[in-house]
């Protein structure tokens, strides 16, 4: 364990002797860090915060307490494999979350980007891939081999099925089921998920152009509102998307959903 300040862990935290721990971080009382667990500088953890490894958390995150982060993942075809959890820098993750490792079958390791809001209650099963800028309100569940691309904000409570993708700048209404893969740019809700046009006001947020989102509603009009068949509707999206630019991660997740995307 690398030398810190005696005051940035609690005297009743306990630490294993392979874990690594970079300057600055503090530890709270009635922690555990496990063996191979790597937390990276600037990192606070809260009180009775469990984390087992192999597991990297890296700079400047905020863990609150009752987390728990690493531990092995909730799959019958876990067999003690050696896999991982993987977390960015800048992080909040809030009261009483859990954090699994990945599986071998998935690629083994569970991913989290960085500069993402967690808040309480949410669960990240195995081997998902959550990526940056994310929000993701209290109790919103992600079930195994889940991809959720970046600026996503999931609703309260919702639930993505396993191996479903959520595209960027993606928002789910409270309480959405996720059974199918969901386009970027795009709202959904209930359950299960349908459509409700684009994340709007997301967009303008993040200073999409007026013009911008103007193709962007073409684009969903054009998936949503003509009957076209899903390769017809790529085919479209892909003329309209050489005066938009902002079209091209929209065709190339139609082109590699697996699951086929809400309606």
């Amino acid at each position: 364990m690398d030398t810190i300040t005696a005051t940035a862990i609690d005297p009743s935290a306990r630490i294993d002797p392979s874990a690594t721990i970079e300057a600055g971080v503090s530890i709270g009382p009635w922690s555990v860090i496990g063996a191979d667990v790597h937390v990276g500088a600037g990192t606070k953890i809260g009180p009775h915060v469990i984390i087992n490894g192999p597991t990297r958390i890296g700079r400047d995150n905020e863990i609150f307490q009752f987390n728990s982060l690493g531990d092995a993942p909730q799959d019958k075809k876990y067999a003690g494999e050696r896999t991982r959890l993987e977390i960015g820098d800048r992080n909040v993750i809030r009261e009483y979350c859990s954090l699994n490792r990945g599986t071998v079958q998935g690629g083994g390791v569970t991913r989290i980007g960085s500069d993402n809001w967690i808040m309480a209650y949410v669960h990240v099963a195995h081997d998902c891939d959550v990526g940056n800028d994310i929000i993701m309100a209290n109790g919103a569940t992600l079930a195994g081999h889940v991809t959720v691309d970046d600026h996503v904000i999931l609703g309260a409570f919702t639930v993505v099925h396993q191996f479903c993708a959520i595209g960027a700048h993606v928002i789910s209404a409270m309480g959405t089921v996720v059974f199918k893969d969901v386009p970027p740019y795009v709202t959904v809700a209930g359950n299960s998920a349908v459509p409700h046009g684009i994340n709007t006001e997301g967009l303008k947020r993040r200073d999409f152009s007026p013009e911008a989102i103007r193709g962007l509603r073409r684009a969903y009009k054009t998936i949503y509102k003509k009957g076209l068949t899903i390769q017809a509707a790529i085919a479209a999206l892909r003329e309209q998307s050489e005066l938009a630019p902002e079209l091209v991660p929209l065709v190339e997740f139609l082109l590699r959903s697996k699951r086929g995307i809400v309606r």
